[in-house]
């Protein structure tokens, strides 16, 4: 099997986690972007807390985009999800590499902690949901969970790991989002706390051969029983030439006839997975005679 998410929650309605394997996904973006390993590991983080977070979305319609801009050298970083889980996302600068820190990669050092993250999510309605939390490490998944706590009053705990191997390939990668619900008790809150500080690194996990069962099986193990659902998810980016020709229309005809007059053709590039598109001349001149 592929790259998936498995969504669960305890029969006492406690704790709602979701955990997912993401290898492929984040192997795939690295492909396209050419990354670095720390470039890799950073957007890896971000585009599996997209996913996790996407396949929480109910509507078919529903999307939702993650802004990280930190400051740091690495610049912003964006990952977009639909509800069925497939994301797509980029780097400012791709190939932004670091020394390690403490025998890892430096990804809060990358990001940087002087911005914020910033999450969208577009339920189709006249104007999307927006919220924002200034950053506290640079490190996506702690940022994740600070956002929870402060902008939707869910205390969290974010687990996010990419292992990026010597020929920059990604040999794990994956996440964990596990919510604490009202129903929860001091007790189990206090339980849960003890299993976090117990639980290895998630690409460690992974890359020791745990499957995302595994690993909701430790975090949710002082529960009796818990429900879960699978979905499967991946890399997937939607743009078509139909789009290109839309967001073309969009800049104006004083914009077209300057292309047309200075650049003879339209030539644009898709930022999540690098397809390259033109419009040619003849094009641009027939959406100039459109009303």
């Amino acid at each position: 099997m592929g790259d998936y998410i498995i969504r669960a929650v305890t029969s006492d309605g406690a704790v709602r986690a979701s955990c997912a394997i993401t290898t492929s996904l984040v192997n795939a973006a690295q492909e396209i972007h050419k990354t670095s390993p720390t470039a890799t590991a950073a957007l890896g983080r971000l585009l599996t807390a997209c996913a996790i977070m996407s396949d929480m979305m109910k509507g078919d319609k529903d999307s939702l985009t993650l802004q990280v801009d930190g400051g740091g050298p690495i610049g912003k970083l964006i990952a977009v999800g639909d509800s069925n889980a497939n994301v797509k996302g980029y780097v400012a600068n791709p190939l932004v590499d670091l020394p390690l820190k403490n025998g890892k990669l430096d990804v809060g050092g990358a990001v940087g902690k002087d911005g914020t993250l910033g999450i969208i999510r577009d339920f189709g309605l006249k104007e999307p949901y927006m919220g924002h939390v200034k950053l506290c490490t640079g490190e996506i998944g702690d940022d994740i969970a600070l956002y929870y706590a402060r902008s939707e009053q869910i205390p969290s705990v974010v687990a996010l790991g990419v292992l990026v191997d010597r020929d920059y390939s990604v040999k794990a990668a994956g996440g964990m989002i596990l919510q604490v619900m009202p129903e929860a008790t001091d007790e189990q809150i206090t339980k849960l706390e003890a299993m976090v500080r117990e639980m290895p690194a998630i690409s460690t996990m992974l890359e020791e051969g745990q499957t995302p069962e595994d690993i909701l099986a430790f975090a949710l193990r002082d529960f009796a029983s818990y429900t879960f659902e699978t979905s499967e998810t991946a890399y997937k980016c939607d743009c078509s030439r139909e789009r290109i020709e839309r967001a073309v229309k969009s800049l104006g005809k004083a914009e077209i006839q300057d292309i047309i007059d200075t650049q003879i053709n339209a030539e644009l590039t898709c930022h999540f997975c690098n397809q390259k598109y033109v419009v040619t001349k003849s094009e641009l001149e027939e959406m100039l005679k459109e009303e």
